[in-house]
């Protein structure tokens, strides 16, 4: 606790005042000296920094951003078996699914898979393939990420409306993925991140854009 100290002036006599009627009281506290932090205090305090890091990285890791292991070859050229990738699993409640968007979910027919990606066609569109070509509402879709290399055969003939709450998705890899076209719809409700990063293989580390 500071020491106070007691300081008077003595005033003059005035008018039958007496000098002690008057006190002219400072009140002076000693500082309190400044002493550097022990090693116990800052190693302590760098467990607390690290423990407060920690906990809001697996925060981040469980509600926000998952690391996934791509399985299989849906998706080539833009992603590769074995491949690691970060999803934004909250993105969805901010933003709607749009064309393009690499989606991952749970397969409709078994829910314990998941599946992996790219939204084709959203809530009221029409979808079309003829002569192979893709067409949404009866216009042609340009695709730059196809490869001609994994899209060599001719896809049959079909059409779908894709319904409320539901999306048409297919993989990249139009021969040798099994997507909307074979079992149908992806109830929105069954989408739960959108591929965002790839960070493994190192070389090939990057954003996952359209």
């Amino acid at each position: 606790m500071p020491q106070l100290y007691l300081r008077t002036d003595t005033l003059p006599n005035v008018r039958g005042f007496l000098p002690d009627d008057d006190l002219q009281i400072e009140l002076i506290a000693q500082e309190k000296e400044n002493h550097p932090k022990t090693w116990f205090r800052e190693a302590r305090s760098l467990v607390r920094d690290f423990l407060f890091a920690a906990a809001t990285a697996l925060l981040i890791v469980i509600f926000v951003i998952q690391p996934v292991k791509v399985e299989g070859t849906s998706m080539l050229p833009r992603l590769h078996n074995d491949e690691r990738i970060f999803i934004n699993k909250f993105i969805y409640q901010f933003e709607s699914i749009k064309y393009g968007d690499i989606v991952v979910f749970w397969y409709p027919k078994n829910p314990s898979q998941s599946f992996i990606k790219r939204v084709i066609g959203v809530p009221g569109d029409e979808v079309r393939i003829t002569n192979g070509k893709l067409f949404i509402n009866n216009k042609p879709v340009p695709e730059p990420y196809l490869s001609p290399e994994y899209t060599s055969n001719v896809m049959p003939n079909r059409y779908w409306v894709v319904e409320e709450h539901h999306y048409f998705v297919m993989g990249d890899n139009r021969d040798a993925s099994n997507d909307s076209r074979a079992w149908g719809l992806v109830p929105e409700k069954y989408i739960y991140g959108k591929a965002i990063f790839r960070y493994w293989p190192l070389d090939s580390a990057g954003t996952l854009g359209d």
